[in-house]
């Protein structure tokens, strides 16, 4: 039994059996990287967000390759934010954003944790960009450059 094995339980929908599986593995194995990011996924699954943050950053710390890397950055910070950890969230999405600067998705939650931070602009300048870069919408396509330009200075008025 081993992190592949999590997975597949976790992706069809058997949470509690990939949570049981996770903590006997993590008993054995309780710095092997994947196996923790695996445990992180099924512990926020199920709603157990500050168990995922500690074994988040357990994967972290053991070393992941980029893609998982980047999976663990993102999934931690948003756990963080959801347990109303904003400034730590806000710092570990802003380094998924450094090290992967074409995720969207960190992007999407780095934003949602800046309006929680008190940075409303600063939130709607990032998702305005996101969009402008990554919608497949004919209406925003249409209106790219300009909701890009908007972006960079999305509280500035012309009289």
């Amino acid at each position: 039994m081993s992190a592949p094995e999590i997975r597949r339980l976790r992706e069809d929908g058997r949470q509690d059996e990939a949570l049981a599986l996770a903590r006997r593995c993590l008993a054995d194995a309780p710095h092997d990287a994947v196996l923790c990011l695996e445990a992180a996924f099924v512990h926020d699954g199920v709603g157990r967000e500050v168990e995922a943050v500690v074994l988040y950053r357990s994967a972290l710390a053991a070393g992941l390759e980029p893609p998982q890397r980047r999976e663990a950055l993102v999934c931690l910070g948003s756990s963080l934010r959801a347990l109303g950890r904003h400034e730590e969230a806000r710092q570990t999405l802003e380094q998924a954003v450094h090290e992967h600067p074409t995720a969207g998705e960190a992007k999407a939650f780095l934003a949602m944790t800046l309006h929680n931070c008190g940075h409303s602009q600063a939130a709607v300048a990032m998702l305005l960009q996101l969009l402008a870069e990554s919608s497949a919408d004919p209406g925003i396509r249409a209106y790219r450059r300009a909701i890009a330009f908007y972006a960079r200075d999305v509280g500035r008025t012309w009289p």
